[in-house]
């Protein structure tokens, strides 16, 4: 491409990319180019940056090489200028257990934090932005919102399930196994066959854990096509999304189509109307906290649950259910969920999406099929859907002022109390749990694993799966100021706010204090009096933190509350 009026650039607005391709001072800019194998037609074409955090970290990201060359084809074939870079991941199922895991959150942040440097710093014009474990893709997202360039979501793929027995299993059956095994449930061998077959190839874990929820999501904010989060990673389905991201992130540069363009509070709303319908993590809500924050949106963790109440639950899938992201796929994807939420009102159908078309419209142009004229076991319809209300509970009280996040996974009783077991950390609570010490109506707290405190807010699978392995899942609570992964079943509640570490009441319980759960009024309480609690907080001590020096200390440092999305840019940061 040589001249600029071969492209309309939208509104006469000049490329970025010409501060470092344009003009005769620019020539040792250009010398760098060719020495990468680019030409003159792309000096004249908008460049698109394609981060890709492919690592051989984690299932999840192991083939984004190949996702990524397919992206960059659809960029080069459209007429624009593709530039790939990398950036980090963390494995959230391989760091699950360690103190690795406080990594995971922080991930997030220099994932988004490295993205946009990369594209402020060499001129990009737009991106396509690539995900493939759980905290990829809020960051490349956030990376989008704060940079404001045209930016295309693209998913890595969900893995194939594994199967055992005859029946699918995921990495979450490998978890509660561990549990199983050490309660005398299961034996130690076949575990080790269930290792061996539980992940057959590259993708992210194949329940509605947070990646899958997210990619869903990345849908319903309008991030990324309809249709587009499905194919599994080995499909050749997701090689065609990848080169159509491509083509489509040349579009949004020319049209100069932007995330502030289309995201706004209607889109957040979908977003959570969507993941409450399919039953998606916990951690979707601290997400959208984070990304709304970045976007200037209000949005408060109270809307999570006002929006669960009017918004059944239509999707049975794992963890609470047996079927996979696969099956979703099979039947239509997402767009059939966001559909049937559509025809009932449930959602906002004249919010825009990356495509220039409303959502509403985007839906009827592709016109999935219906759930009633599906034959699918784990779908239901609006009508009769599988719970009334959606699978997110914000609990509030006065273990929780802030808030806690809960995610309802099945028939779970909807009222627990019992005394409480504290721990400081989670090897604690694991060892406590492992050692078969754990009785019905327990209440297990873990504190100082926030934002803050841990720094990092680790995910709690290790200890949940324990748990529920040993037949204890509707049985025992569990309750933390760190999070639960998406595969977490049960009574499991998480983002208590304010943190132990920044004096939350959660700091300030003891051994055998009761603590009522009460899902349907919405309350989490332990039976302790304002004047002790008060009385209790005049004793208490801020912990000696975790880490002083390195990446963790900073970001103890930075990480605002669990309540706001843990966020660190001090722009939107709220303590």
């Amino acid at each position: 491409m040589s001249s600029d009026d071969e492209f309309d650039y939208g509104k006469d607005e000049q490329l970025r990319s010409r501060e470092v391709t344009e003009g005769p001072d620019k020539a040792p800019h250009r010398a760098m180019f060719r020495a990468m194998g680019f030409d003159d037609e792309d000096f004249g074409a908008p460049m698109i940056g394609v981060p890709n955090p492919a690592a051989d970290i984690t299932p999840c990201n192991v083939h984004l090489d190949d996702v990524a060359d397919a992206a960059l084809e659809g960029v080069d074939e459209a007429g624009g200028m593709p530039i790939e870079f990398g950036t980090i991941t963390i494995s959230d199922a391989i760091s699950m257990g360690t103190e690795g895991m406080k990594a995971s959150l922080i991930s997030r942040e220099l994932i988004a934090d490295s993205v946009e440097l990369v594209s402020f710093g060499e001129r990009m014009d737009g991106l396509v932005t690539i995900g493939g474990c759980d905290k990829n893709m809020p960051g490349m997202m956030i990376a989008s919102i704060r940079t404001d360039l045209p930016s295309v979501f693209l998913y890595g793929g969900s893995i194939m399930p594994g199967e055992h027995e005859g029946r699918e299993i995921t990495v979450q059956n490998l978890f509660e196994g561990v549990g199983a095994v050490a309660d005398g449930e299961m034996s130690g061998e076949e575990l080790d066959e269930m290792e061996r077959n539980a992940c057959p190839g590259a993708g992210s874990c194949g329940g509605m854990f947070t990646a899958n929820t997210m990619a869903s999501i990345s849908e319903a904010l309008g991030f990324a096509p309809l249709g587009s989060a499905g194919p599994l990673a080995e499909d050749e389905a997701r090689y065609e999304v990848a080169l159509e991201a491509g083509e489509l992130a040349v579009e949004v540069v020319e049209e100069q189509r932007k995330p502030s363009d289309f995201l706004s509070k209607e889109s957040f709303e979908n977003a959570i109307a969507l993941q409450v319908a399919i039953g998606g993590s916990t951690n979707a809500v601290l997400h959208l906290l984070a990304m709304a924050a970045e976007a200037g949106v209000d949005l408060s963790i109270e809307e999570f649950d006002e929006i669960s109440q009017r918004t059944p639950k239509i999707a049975n899938l794992q963890p609470g259910g047996t079927r996979v992201m696969q099956d979703l796929h099979e039947v239509g994807g997402v767009p059939v969920i966001l559909n049937a939420l559509y025809e009932a009102d449930l959602l906002h159908g004249d919010a825009l999406t990356v495509t220039g078309n409303t959502i509403g419209e985007e839906l009827e142009r592709i016109n999935p099929p219906t759930i009633e004229e599906l034959d699918a076991d784990f779908l239901y319809t609006v009508d009769e859907p599988k719970n009334e209300q959606g699978a997110i509970r914000i609990l509030t009280g006065n273990l929780a002022p802030g808030g806690s996040v809960l995610k309802v996974t099945g028939d779970d009783e909807l009222h627990h109390e019992g005394p409480v077991r504290v721990f400081e950390d989670e090897e604690n609570a694991m060892q406590y749990v492992q050692e078969g010490h754990v009785e019905s109506g327990d209440v297990i707290v873990i504190r100082n694993e926030g934002p803050q405190g841990g720094p990092g807010m680790r995910e709690m699978l290790g200890v949940t799966s324990a748990v529920a392995g040993q037949g204890h899942a509707e049985d025992v609570a569990l309750i933390t100021d760190g999070r639960f992964s998406g595969a977490t079943r049960g009574f499991s509640i998480g983002h208590v706010a304010p943190e132990a570490f920044a004096g939350g009441p959660i700091g300030l319980i003891e051994d055998g204090d009761v603590i009522t759960i009460d899902i349907e009024d919405r309350t989490l309480a332990v039976d302790v009096s304002d004047e002790e609690l008060e009385a209790r907080r005049e004793e208490w001590d801020r912990p000696e933190p975790n880490y002083e020096t390195g990446v963790l200390a900073k970001f103890a440092r930075d990480f605002g509350s669990a309540a706001n999305g843990a966020v660190t840019n001090p722009g939107v940061k709220e303590d």
